[in-house]
């Protein structure tokens, strides 16, 4: 009789545990499957050097805004120069808020990534003009400016060269060659190689379909022809003073003490400057002897901005986050942790950033540079051309034949 008891009491209890139990996984199951309608997810890609920045930022909109959503922000780093190439792979799904180049701006306009931003004339008002026209399609504003500093510029040591110069390239590699040093540059971008066909006459650029580009960097009219520019690309290789290289090759001669000079961006800024110390100087592009004139040097301008998935679930938040990101008190704490130039005109103006050499250069070359409006078919052909040029032309071909092959590649369809 008591074994029977104690079986039904066993029975009973254990009945109540197990209802008890389902009582709580139904709850917990009802949760999950009613989600707080105040929940914001959001993707925000950004450059991998940018995350602890982006940290603080997406902490700081929390913060602000913490009283009318709950947020899950996930931070994914992403390269700004093929931004596009990883939001086309799968657009619907992609970030919310990403950071891009503004040269991919054209594409994702065309593929329907972006629609025309709010609040236009805020930030018309709030930004310098050239990075609202880098953000513009048709007078249309599709994106936010972040930066104003993807551009080049010269770095130079003040130990070797005073201020003029640094007016001439031709005097630079000379004085480099003398003391058994190099200025440098990167020919296998045609990034860089456009600074020395972009104040010629010959030009370079995109066709109305946004896509395919027109050339004339072989014309053989003019005050000055193509084959004038690249003998004095062919001069400029063969001299003891000059090297070609991309940019962990510049900031390694930077810092052995093999390079004195070159041709780069305020992304290298700190770095320049901790290896030559109070020898550091920087300065707009010098001009180079082409035709027998004084060329003045000029470049690519870039600007980095932030675009808005126009499939993103959440545009709303994903608008403020933008805004947000792109502010003037994050764009000058973007200077301070990154020293990247600001779009932001109260930014720009500011004491900090007017002491810094870098952007002062940057600037300073600015009354020498274009937006860049490049479709992709002309990197290649132009790394060839520099390729043949830097070995010394040993496949045999005039330059005019070498010239004509290269643009028949940029102008392909």
């Amino acid at each position: 009789m008591k074994r029977t008891i104690n079986h039904i009491w066993f029975l009973t209890l254990l009945l109540a545990v197990l209802l008890s139990g389902c009582q709580k996984k139904s709850s917990d199951f009802s949760e999950e499957q009613t989600p707080d309608s105040n929940t914001v997810n959001l993707t925000v890609w950004g450059a991998q050097e940018d995350e602890e920045l982006l940290r603080q930022i997406i902490d700081g909109f929390q913060t602000e805004y913490r009283e009318q959503a709950n947020f899950v922000i996930t931070y994914k780093p992403q390269g700004e120069g093929n931004c596009t190439d990883a939001l086309m792979a799968d657009l619907e799904h992609g970030a919310d808020v990403f950071a891009f180049a503004d040269d991919q701006l054209n594409i994702l306009v065309a593929s329907g990534a972006l629609e025309p931003v709010e609040n236009v004339e805020t930030i018309k008002a709030s930004n310098l003009p050239e990075s609202v026209l880098a953000a513009s399609v048709n007078d249309i504003l599709y994106a936010l400016p972040l930066t104003a500093d993807n551009g080049y510029f010269l770095y130079y040591n003040k130990q070797y060269f005073s201020e003029e110069d640094i007016l001439s390239l031709d005097r630079m590699l000379d004085i480099a060659a003398e003391h058994d040093k190099k200025v440098s540059m990167d020919w296998s971008s045609g990034w860089y190689v456009y600074s020395l066909f972009g104040n010629t006459g010959l030009t370079v650029g995109l066709n109305d379909d946004g896509i395919t580009n027109y050339c004339t960097w072989n014309s053989t009219d003019g005050n000055i022809k193509g084959t004038d520019v690249a003998q004095a690309m062919s001069d400029m290789a063969a001299h003891s003073g000059f090297i070609s290289t991309d940019d962990s090759g510049f900031l390694e001669g930077v810092k052995n003490g093999t390079i004195i000079a070159g041709v780069s961006g305020v992304w290298n800024s700190i770095a320049v400057e901790e290896a030559w110390g109070s020898g550091f100087g920087a300065s707009k592009l010098p001009s180079y002897t082409c035709a027998g004139q004084q060329i003045q040097m000029t470049s690519f301008s870039g600007y980095k901005l932030i675009g808005i998935n126009a499939y993103s679930e959440h545009k709303e938040w994903a608008t403020k986050l933008a805004e947000w990101i792109t502010n003037e008190e994050n764009q000058k704490l973007r200077f301070l942790l990154r020293g990247q130039g600001p779009s932001n005109t109260n930014v720009a103006i500011s004491e900090e950033v007017q002491s810094s050499l870098a952007i002062a250069a940057l600037l300073e070359q600015s009354e020498f540079s274009c937006l860049q409006r490049i479709g992709s078919n002309f990197w290649s052909p132009v790394t060839t051309f520099t390729e043949n040029l830097l070995a010394g032309n040993p496949s045999g071909e005039s330059l005019q034949e070498q010239l004509d092959i290269m643009v028949e590649g940029i102008i392909a369809p």
